[in-house]
């Protein structure tokens, strides 16, 4: 802990009171322990994640842009011993698809299939399932356009499927959505609005706070690129408000987030131009004033990672970490630990 000067301790006690610290900035921050350095599972990254039924889990992903995508299943009950649930899942679309946890099931939509070679293809595919082995397709063609790398949220009883591009690697300016959908039950969706006030966009994220949705981040990979650092709320997928045009971290792509100690997260992710991985932690309670969470211990610079609220804990899993990790954090932050923010 930062000790406060010695002329500040006298006045406090020359007046009968006692110096006090109630920022998190002034505090030693916790640091990130690894849990393992190999899971188990083949390194990859844009993997699908959830925590359901006490355990983390982790779809699919990506090995390279030459090969389909796996199909595998794990998850674990501490993140340090994961278990092979199923070796090929009935999805084929497993790269940057969209994955979340609603009405006590597993949900698996969209994603990418092969990469850069002949036959590949964006999904609109809905999936479900309790256990990971079976999986029932619930729709074969949501209303939705076949789509990677969207943001999929559980808002006000219904999943949220917001933004997305229509292709990965071959698409063109007019491939990255801006468009929001709702369902409850994966099978029908309705369409909130086809043009959101933000801009197109696709490996972003959003999260779920103080009964809003949060838009921030992501772009656009190729053929032109382009990476955002602004946040949008909403009540209701319709009516956007701008929270800030640019946050104090590096506008990027292929980021996790996460809702933690009630703020939201931003962890690593890649930027172009030059190309650089990042390792930085930010948090939020508002969407516009964000502040970083710098520890002595952390990751190395990654993207496209997993990370999940578990435990009572932010864990970070896997990613492309040059190369491709198979590794597993972890982060307990104490309950006040960030005083009086």
């Amino acid at each position: 802990m930062r000790q406060p000067h010695r002329h500040l301790i006298l006045l406090a006690l020359a007046f009968g009171s006692t110096v006090t610290q109630s920022s998190a900035a002034d505090k030693v921050a916790p640091d990130w322990v690894r849990v393992t350095e190999k899971a188990g599972w083949q390194p990859r990254d844009s993997q699908g994640e959830v925590v359901f039924q006490d355990k983390l889990w982790i779809f699919g992903g990506w090995f390279n842009s030459f090969e389909a995508p796996p199909r595998d299943v794990w998850n674990s009950a501490d993140g340090k011993t994961w278990k092979l649930v199923e070796k090929s899942a009935a999805w084929k679309h497993s790269d940057l698809s969209m994955s979340v946890v609603f009405k006590d099931r597993m949900w698996f939509m969209g994603g990418w299939y092969n990469g850069r070679l002949k036959g590949h293809s964006a999904s609109n595919m809905v999936w479900s399932s309790i256990d990971g082995v079976k999986w029932e397709q619930v729709t074969a063609q949501a209303d939705w356009s076949p789509r990677v790398a969207a943001a999929l949220v559980v808002f006000q009883d219904k999943m949220w499927m917001i933004g997305g591009t229509e292709s990965y690697y071959f698409g063109d300016e007019k491939s990255p959505k801006n468009d929001v959908w709702s369902s409850v039950d994966g099978r029908e969706w309705k369409l909130a609005t086809s043009n959101a006030p933000w801009a197109p966009r696709a490996y972003h994220q959003a999260a779920v706070l103080n009964g809003r949705m949060y838009v921030f981040g992501g772009g656009n990979y190729v053929p032109k690129y382009a990476a955002f650092n602004d946040v949008w709320s909403s009540a209701d997928g319709v009516t956007w408000t701008q929270e800030t045009k640019a946050a104090p971290w590096h506008a990027r792509l292929w980021f996790p987030a996460v809702v933690y100690r009630d703020r939201m997260w931003v962890t690593g992710g890649w930027s172009n131009n030059p190309s650089v991985n990042w390792g930085d932690v930010w948090y939020s309670k508002n969407g516009r004033d964000w502040k970083e969470f710098k520890s002595k211990v952390v990751w190395k610079e990654r993207h496209e990672h997993s990370a999940f609220v578990f435990q009572d804990r932010i864990f970070v899993a896997g990613g492309h970490a040059r190369p491709l990790s198979s590794e597993v954090w972890s982060l307990h932050i104490p309950q006040d630990w960030f005083g009086d923010e």
